[in-house]
């Protein structure tokens, strides 16, 4: 029996990320990729998304969903056992207490936000180099990309990208974003039309973070004028895919 019709959405998911991929020259034959996947919209539509491309490349690669379980709910994790069991993708799941760390006072110096990713991002590393992995893919996308940029000048005072793909470790390792083209009300639509399991996110913080009020005070700075929006993301991915593109 013949799959389901893709609709605007899925279409415009998997050609932005086939783009990416091909202009970046993402993969490689034989690449061992980690997915990491939290259970939120993104990271789920990067996991179906490559799934797809997987089929599609002329080449051989690897697929393995990672799940870093913070803490705050030991079991919520379950619907992406479920569905990794139903599709026959192979997944490693870690349950640990960083969450709950984060906001307690071992974390003096920095924002539970910090905490917590600084040390999900060192688990998600170990487990790449457990399972010898060639590529670890994280599902940021374009609204990430911008909130990302304005996060590091006001907070930080740094002209700083979100690129399609870094190097880590001579080039024996790459950190990449299929989805940095795709934008948010893509991946929402998108979500739901693939039926993906998506949970809530217990963190007591989620919605209260500066990553939160910067998103807030970018759609101010919009909502007049639409154009702005347009051309903030059109600069930016123009600047960072020129910057991180191979030669």
């Amino acid at each position: 029996m013949r799959g389901k019709k893709l609709n605007y959405a899925q279409k415009s998911c998997l050609s932005k990320t086939g783009k990416l991929m091909y202009e970046s020259r993402m993969l490689s034959p034989g690449a061992r990729v980690g997915v990491a996947v939290s259970g939120g919209m993104d990271s789920w539509v990067l996991l179906k998304t490559l799934l797809i491309q997987k089929k599609r490349l002329p080449f051989s690669v690897e697929i393995l969903a990672l799940h870093i379980n913070p803490g705050f709910d030991v079991h919520n994790h379950a619907p992406l056992l479920d569905w990794l069991s139903d599709h026959g993708v192979a997944g490693h799941v870690d349950v640990n207490d960083i969450g709950p760390r984060a906001h307690t006072s071992e974390n003096r110096k920095n924002s539970p936000c910090f905490f917590c990713s600084w040390h999900r991002r060192k688990r998600l590393f170990q487990l790449a180099k457990k399972y010898n992995l060639s590529h670890l893919a994280f599902g940021h996308n374009s609204d990430d990309m911008v909130q990302n940029f304005f996060m590091n000048l006001t907070h930080n005072g740094r002209v700083e990208g979100m690129f399609p793909k870094e190097t880590y470790f001579n080039g024996e390792f790459q950190l990449i974003r299929p989805l940095l083209l795709v934008e948010k009300r893509l991946i929402r639509k998108a979500v739901r039309d693939w039926s993906l399991p998506v949970w809530d996110n217990p963190c007591p913080s989620n919605g209260a973070t500066n990553r939160d009020r910067v998103q807030h005070w970018l759609e101010d700075l919009w909502s007049d004028n639409k154009r702005i929006r347009k051309n903030i993301f059109s600069g930016l991915q123009r600047w960072q895919m020129h910057e991180n593109l191979p030669e």
